[in-house]
């Protein structure tokens, strides 16, 4: 009887603390923040070496139509 009393309140006692649902949910804010920055730099990043490109095109060979 004594297991099912200690059951019963180690569920009560679980149930009101918070503390562990605090970290979850800063554990997906984190995760979330992390992964918007992934794609952010991953897209910046194809557009930049797209530029860079072209500005190294036409410094090799400025006389071309397309630089300007």
């Amino acid at each position: 009887m004594k297991f099912i009393q200690k059951s019963k309140n180690l569920m009560q006692r679980f149930a009101r603390e918070e503390d562990g649902a605090t970290a979850i949910e800063y554990g997906l804010f984190a995760a979330l923040i992390a992964a918007v920055i992934v794609l952010a730099v991953s897209n910046l990043g194809g557009t930049l070496n797209t530029t860079f490109t072209g500005v190294n095109d036409c410094l090799g060979t400025p006389n071309e139509t397309n630089c300007s």
